[in-house]
């Protein structure tokens, strides 16, 4: 397995971009990201000179398309052909999730609470979702500077109460890029555990976000691991109640400062390791750069997921920095 830096919402001229491919993936690379998501507007012509920028650029390009319609914008990754969003009204999106999921694909929602028309046609979501197992990820982090955003946090909160409720949901973060240019913002970073095997990074990135295998950062990127009963699972795992017949699991998270450190800047401090849960906030830990990770012993009784969160201070503001998807419990 190969933690990569990924960028999973992203558009050029064949839609509303104003940029190539070429230029993207270049973009890209100068931000240290290993791959993107070419996710245009209902094309996917975007991706026609795919394999000659990848050798160009030595940036992976995983094949998308952003699904865009009057009631909601749907990230749509590892579709092979193109899919109509036409025949599709806001009381059965489940058909559209159908045809996604028949190409082998996955889809999650974009920015669900974006304002909408007349500002940003359909970005506001109004689809009406029966069956939340249908859908495979949520933007919860969209635009940059993302924690501070208001319609981030509701994305969060929505994605944090469906854990609740027993839906195994990943999570993404997605810039969002249109153009080539400049800002001081920080940028947030879905970093993607992917299998070490032969295959086209389109399929490996489809079954790591489809495992749950995901970590969001503005910095350094965290990761969570549980032992139970002689075991380790990681993120996206989920642990079968008979290896704990004590009860007690061990969590562990540490944070990785290296990872893309020319690329972010954190002032000196202590940070704080929050382990959320079903449950809410099992414990809160004083955290240092640098450290070896903190570890936490407790029961599993009650608990149906657990993640990490880094809080700390990014430009002057306290603000969570990090988080990673849930280890689960069966």
């Amino acid at each position: 397995m190969n933690w990569m830096a990924c960028e999973l919402h992203t558009h050029t001229f064949h839609s509303d971009g104003s940029q190539s491919l070429e230029e993207l993936a270049a973009g890209a690379k100068a931000l240290g990201f290993d791959c993107i998501a070419l996710t245009d507007h209902n094309t996917m012509s975007g991706l026609w000179n795919k394999q000659t920028v990848e050798n160009q650029t030595g940036i992976s390009i995983i094949q998308g398309m952003e699904w865009t319609t009057f009631f909601g914008h749907m990230v749509t990754l590892g579709v092979k052909d193109y899919i109509d969003w036409r025949p599709v009204g806001p009381g059965d999106i489940h058909a559209g999730l159908t045809r996604v999921h028949e190409q082998g694909a996955i889809a999650g929602m974009a920015h669900p609470f974006r304002t909408g028309s007349p500002m940003c046609t359909g970005c506001f979501w109004e689809f009406e979702i029966d069956d939340w197992s249908d859908l495979d990820y949520i933007e919860v982090w969209s635009t940059t500077f993302a924690p501070l955003k208001n319609n981030n946090a509701r994305a969060f909160r929505l994605w944090t109460d469906k854990l609740n409720e027993g839906f195994r949901i990943a999570a993404t973060s997605g810039r969002d890029w249109h153009r080539q240019e400049q800002t001081d913002e920080p940028l947030s970073v879905t970093y993607l555990l992917m299998e070490d095997h032969e295959g086209s990074i389109t399929d490996k990135a489809v079954a790591a976000l489809s495992a749950g295998r995901a970590s969001v950062t503005l910095g350094p990127r965290l990761d969570l691991r549980v032992t139970s009963g002689g075991e380790l699972y990681g993120i996206g795992d989920a642990i079968p109640r008979e290896t704990t017949p004590d009860h007690m699991i061990e969590l562990q998270a540490a944070a990785d400062f290296e990872a893309r450190k020319e690329h972010w800047e954190l002032p000196e401090q202590i940070f704080a390791l929050r382990f959320q849960s079903n449950l809410g906030m099992v414990s809160e830990l004083p955290f240092a750069a640098g450290s070896k990770g903190c570890n936490l012993t407790l029961s599993r009784e009650g608990l149906r997921w657990v993640r990490a969160e880094l809080w700390g201070t990014i430009r002057g503001i306290r603000t969570m920095i990090a988080f990673t998807n849930p280890i689960y419990f069966d």
